[in-house]
């Protein structure tokens, strides 16, 4: 996996170097004796399971994001709701409902995992790897990602609505919502860089496009007009809230940097995605730019905020558990 396009040499040993990683617990070799074959066996499954669905990999990608943003990455977010075991899923969170997909891929490499190495592997690292992969197989960057997480015993899901970021957000909560994880400015904009792939729900954008700051008929000034007669075609005023339409209108299922340069011609989908570029005078507009104009620049930036992400109030040692079901606890 080279990055040419896809590869990013010695990025893991330049970050190791200057102390990005925070913690020592995790390792890319964590598993090498273990279960050896992990990350084989979840690139094959996903590989096979995208073949049938090119929304998969945006999918699973996500899932890791939802993961770590609420309760640290624990696997918590793949947890069903279980109320006599003190459970509530993330998954009926406003954020997630009805649009979180990707968790029978999650199952199917889990089921085979145990098949092989029963009690080892983290749902959590599932979901670390399961990420890379995705974004891999999608064209994107590919980097070492560290394991050794464990999985949480519960789920959150008050912490859930408060934590994922909106549509509507505005530049301070966004900035908000991930420094409270210690991602700065620039792990803002190369993340949300992942939405160069996958698709979103009319519901998330339709105020956006018809009601916007609560004019009826009144839509975001900052879309550019044709884009906007594109977008109201396909997310009518009163019609299904449920259909989907393309985060980047140019490479829907390619993981590269035509997400920023949509941005910089006022062609973002989410609001919260588009105040990246449109926000005069903030710290983002230079990295979109830079991020547009370069794509090896945004694979190593998206890289090391992954890295950075993975390490979001991690269990390890002995806190938390291994599940045998990503489903439920123990």
């Amino acid at each position: 996996m080279g990055l040419s396009s896809t590869n990013i040499p010695l990025l893991l040993l330049s970050l190791l170097m200057f102390g990005v990683l925070g913690n020592a617990q995790l390792s890319s070799d964590f598993y090498s004796k273990s279960c050896p074959n992990v990350t084989i066996i979840a690139r094959s499954l996903i590989q096979r399971a995208s073949r049938s669905d090119v929304r998969l990999t945006a999918e699973v990608m996500r899932l890791h994001f939802h993961d770590c943003f609420v309760n640290g990455c624990d696997g918590s977010v793949l947890l069903d709701a279980a109320p006599g075991d003190g459970v509530e899923g993330e998954k009926e969170a406003f954020q997630n409902a009805g649009s979180l997909d990707g968790f029978e891929v999650i199952d199917d490499i889990k089921a085979a995992l145990e098949n092989v190495c029963p009690g080892v592997v983290s749902c959590a690292d599932i979901l670390a790897i399961a990420a890379e992969v995705s974004v891999s197989l999608a064209g994107g960057p590919s980097w070492e990602v560290l394991l050794g997480r464990r999985d949480g015993r519960t789920a959150n899901r008050g912490e859930a609505v408060a934590n994922l970021p909106l549509g509507p957000d505005s530049m301070e909560i966004l900035t908000s919502k991930f420094s409270v994880h210690n991602l700065d400015t620039t792990d803002l904009v190369a993340l949300s860089g992942a939405h160069t792939f996958g698709r979103v729900q009319c519901g998330v954008i339709t105020n956006r496009l018809h009601n916007f700051s609560g004019n009826n008929g009144q839509s975001d000034p900052s879309i550019e007009p044709k884009f906007l007669r594109t977008l109201r075609r396909k997310c009518p005023q009163g019609r299904s809230l449920t259909a989907r339409v393309n985060l980047d209108p140019t490479s829907p299922d390619s993981f590269d940097n035509d997400y920023f340069k949509n941005l910089q011609n006022n062609r973002g989908v989410i609001e919260s995605d588009q105040i990246l570029f449109s926000s005069k005078g903030a710290p983002t507009v230079s990295l979109v730019n830079r991020f547009a104009k370069s794509q090896r620049t945004f694979y190593k930036a998206f890289a090391k905020s992954m890295i950075k992400m993975g390490n979001v109030r991690i269990l390890t040692g002995n806190d938390g558990e291994i599940r045998g079901d990503c489903r439920r606890v123990n």
